[in-house]
């Protein structure tokens, strides 16, 4: 399982982050910490105990050196301050989480994902030369039977959801894929010494039978009740005031949520009909507007540099040169990807040096290439792929974090890992920002008619989700109940709304992110206005808002609004 050498470090921060990557060895090398690259977190009965108790003196450790203050103006004045609460906050959650059946104990795909994305997470980054990636990843797989074999033991004979069962099957089913095909792929890509082949290969197939074991393992585990879905308030709430950092109640949130879905699915509506008459015809019209075959990479470039040319015509927010060039997704993970939380734009690891990021894309198919340009037609391409995740979204706010961010914890917390971000407290940030970039280039005008509806669309997804997340969790919506949300509300397929539903269900208080980071934005942004009149720049509020790096959006709007004159 790798070694953990012991804490000798009398700095808090530089404990926490000596815990952190030393525990979350999958963590740290998507962060870009590469000294436990050949280790797999220990998760075992007696791990988990060890990891606990040190979350638990960490907190200690923070409450003496550094209580709480009274006030956000002391965050702004000592960074130290700020990063210390954070970091109590996290150990906060994460003694909750793993208390309850959403964490390690209970959710068989957290065992799952974090076995698959601890070799990708080898495979899809340069950052050292093939042959030093192939040894690391022949360590993990080979470790890979003992952690299912802790796997088992520490879930027991707790009684699963099905769905979540149904999540780590498809992972193992992936992973199958991946440990014969893609391994023999990846090692055909570059040089490396013909005994690391032999080693990788052979510890790929013991990988590939543990997963298979597993998958027979999970159909015999027992069948928790459709409300074992649901966190339960206590867990919900201490994430919401603790986690994001809200000082608002998730009663007083739910009621604003409800308010605003029903006004903007009367706009959406609306706007449906003035476009395209129905529903229907919309996403016909979306999906008609795409590139050819001949146009589809291309096609992301373009849009890149046009979004990229109207941000900084208008001179909004600093946007320094990250370039990002849209690549197909390598071979050797291509046929597994879609089995798994298999991300198309992955942040970067800030700790690794980049001249050029590679977002991945899917090659287009072999025969009909038409279904697929459909789907990824020309307002997904521009909304999601670049606007929201490579452009001035998440790319962006990467970079900002990375380098302008004072905050340790600011940098690191919203970095892409296994099955979710890092550190919980930097979701606000992260999807709030990339969701207010849409909504600052149609504010800028560069969104044509057909993307502006499917923006709209957007907002009430994004609503719907704040709805479940906020009502389901604390058991006053069934599963069905929820489905019918995104269905009714959201005109999401029925699939793909229990689809919804389930990953809300897995992972409690992140679907809410969304709309809590960026209403929390959009109001601020209003705030500073209002207080600034005529000095007001929406430039310089933009850049003081990302310096902060990936912490909670609310706790930003108080360090940007309390007792400021």
């Amino acid at each position: 399982m790798g070694f953990y050498p012991a804490v000798t470090m009398i700095d808090p921060f530089s404990r926490f982050l000596d815990h952190y990557y030393r525990r979350r060895p999958v963590n740290a090398t998507f962060t870009g910490m590469h000294v436990y690259d050949s280790s797999l977190p220990d998760w075992s009965s007696d791990g988990l105990t060890s990891l606990e108790a040190e979350l638990r003196k960490l907190r200690a450790q923070l409450d003496e050196s550094y209580p709480a203050p009274s006030s956000a103006r002391s965050y702004r004045d000592d960074v130290d301050l700020l990063d210390a609460d954070l970091i109590r906050a996290f150990c906060e959650t994460q003694l909750s989480e793993n208390a309850s059946g959403h964490g390690m104990r209970g959710n068989p795909a957290l065992w799952t994902g974090e076995a698959v994305f601890s070799v990708i997470s080898l495979m899809i980054r340069e950052f050292e030369p093939l042959d030093h990636r192939i040894r690391a990843a022949t360590e993990r797989m080979n470790a890979i039977p003992a952690f299912f074999g802790h796997a088992r033991a520490v879930l027991g004979d707790r009684p699963i959801p099905s769905v979540w069962t149904a999540r780590a099957t498809r992972d193992c089913e992936g992973a199958e894929i991946l440990f014969t095909s893609g391994v023999q792929l990846w090692m055909a890509s570059g040089r490396h010494a013909p005994a690391s082949e032999t080693h990788a290969l052979a510890g790929a197939s013991n990988a590939a039978i543990a997963f298979r074991e597993f998958s027979e393992w999970l159909h015999t585990c027992p069948i928790a009740a459709e409300s074992a879905m649901a966190c339960g308030a206590s867990h919900f709430d201490l994430l919401l005031s603790r986690g994001h950092q809200s000082p608002r109640s998730r009663a007083d949130l739910l009621v604003e949520a409800r308010g605003r879905l029903e006004v903007e699915c009367d706009r959406l509506a609306q706007m449906v009909r003035e476009a395209a008459g129905t529903w229907e015809e919309l996403l016909e019209r979306l999906a008609e507007n795409h590139p050819t075959s001949a146009e589809y990479l291309t096609a992301f470039e373009y849009k890149w540099r046009t979004c990229y040319r109207k941000v900084m015509d208008a001179k909004v927010v600093t946007w320094p040169e990250w370039p990002i060039r849209y690549v197909e997704i390598p071979p050797y993970t291509r046929e597994s990807a879609p089995y798994f939380y298999y991300l198309y734009y992955r942040s970067p690891a800030p700790l690794d040096p980049y001249d050029e990021y590679e977002y991945v894309v899917p090659p287009l198919p072999l025969g009909d290439p038409v279904p697929h340009l459909r789907a990824w037609n020309h307002t997904a391409i521009k909304l999601n792929h670049v606007i929201h995740h490579g452009g001035v979204g998440h790319h962006l706010q990467n970079w900002h974090a990375y380098h302008r961010a004072t905050s340790r914890v600011g940098k690191i917390a919203a970095v892409d890992c296994a099955n979710r971000i890092g550190m919980f407290c930097g979701g606000t940030m992260a999807e709030g920002w990339a969701c207010y970039a849409t909504e600052l280039m149609e504010d800028l005008g560069g969104l044509s008619p057909l993307e502006q509806v499917s923006q709209q669309h957007s907002r009430v997804r994004m609503l719907a989700r704040a709805v479940v997340d906020l009502a389901f969790h604390a058991g006053t919506l069934s599963v069905d109940d929820a489905t019918r949300v995104f269905v009714e509300r959201a005109n999401m397929d029925a699939v793909v709304a229990r689809a919804e539903v389930v990953k809300c269900s897995m992972f409690p208080g992140t679907a809410l992110m969304y709309w809590l980071g960026t209403q929390g934005l959009l109001d601020l942004r209003e705030h500073v206005r209002a207080r600034e009149g005529e000095s007001f720049s929406l430039k310089r509020f933009h850049d003081e808002v990302l310096r902060f790096g990936s912490i909670p959006v609310p706790l930003i709007a108080r360090l940007m609004t309390e007792d400021v004159a």
